[in-house]
């Protein structure tokens, strides 16, 4: 993996566990999520707009556009209603572990792309820490439970990301990254927009959180934009597997900010993570 794909997928994990437990805490999640699109919408407008005004819109990158909306409105509806019922420091974990495990996989099919035998083991002790978390003894006594049904959840928001993976690394070989994400987050914001009728309650509950929002929109928009221009730059699956470099980081929020459980425990297992996202960096 390149240095300079691993610097931006670095910076996008820590990003991405921010955003992730901010939104936890809000009190509808799938509201929460949605608002922060609509504020993505608004940051990504003016930069997104001029690079589409200066280089114009790919015709064969509309099918990978339309693709990824419909996926990552899939995406956070899945996630929201995982956090609803579930420990963000599990939650957070299996739904990552599942596109880890699925991209290689998918990505040697569709680009022919092949890992490395270091970069395979990286990949399989990504997965293997993430399955460690997910069993790790020492919940504290209250803390958020593990039902069935959040289960389920995390692994349709697991399957959803490496959906949206394989049709990003397509699409933004077609299209600049900045406009490719402006148009998603816009089309997730227009794809949630009943929210506004349908949870009209939740929806004036949220609002007066905007900072919050913001903070989490903007993280977001930068952490995935980061994450697309290193799919031009690196493989798929070294790209999503250094990415969970913020399960390490979702280890210590859960634990300490949002009391769900003891560190160590939760430390351990993302130590083997941690351990397989170097042999990724290492990887060609």
């Amino acid at each position: 993996m390149t240095l300079a794909a691993l610097a931006l997928v670095v910076c996008a994990a820590g990003l991405h566990a921010g955003w992730n437990a901010l939104a936890k805490r809000g009190q509808d999640q799938v509201v929460f999520l949605w608002l922060a699109s609509v504020a993505s919408t608004a940051a990504l407008a003016p930069f997104g707009l001029w690079i589409l005004a200066r280089d114009g819109f790919p015709a064969d990158a509309g099918p990978f556009v339309a693709g990824t909306i419909i996926v990552h409105a899939l995406y956070f509806y899945a996630l929201g209603r995982s956090y609803r019922t579930g420990a963000y420091s599990l939650v957070y974990p299996v739904a990552r572990g599942v596109g880890v495990a699925l991209v290689p996989l998918v990505a040697f099919a569709v680009f022919d792309e092949r890992l490395s035998p270091l970069g395979s083991v990286g990949v399989a002790l990504v997965v293997a820490g993430i399955a460690s978390l997910h069993v790790l003894p020492g919940r504290r006594a209250g803390a958020a439970a593990w039902p069935h049904r959040s289960l389920a959840w995390a692994v349709l928001t697991g399957l959803t990301i490496a959906a949206y993976s394989v049709l990003d690394k397509a699409g933004v070989a077609r299209l600049n990254p900045v406009p490719y994400m402006l148009l998603l987050e816009a089309g997730c914001s227009l794809v949630g927009a009943p929210l506004i009728w349908l949870r009209r309650d939740a929806v004036r509950h949220e609002l007066p959180h905007w900072r919050t929002i913001s903070l989490a929109a903007v993280m977001s928009a930068l952490a995935y934009t980061l994450v697309l221009f290193a799919f031009r730059l690196s493989k798929i699956g070294y790209v999503v597997a250094a990415r969970e470099l913020s399960i390490v980081l979702s280890a210590v929020l859960g634990s300490l900010w949002l009391r769900e459980g003891r560190l160590g425990p939760r430390l351990a297992g993302a130590a083997i993570v941690l351990a397989g996202v170097m042999c990724v960096a290492l990887a060609r």
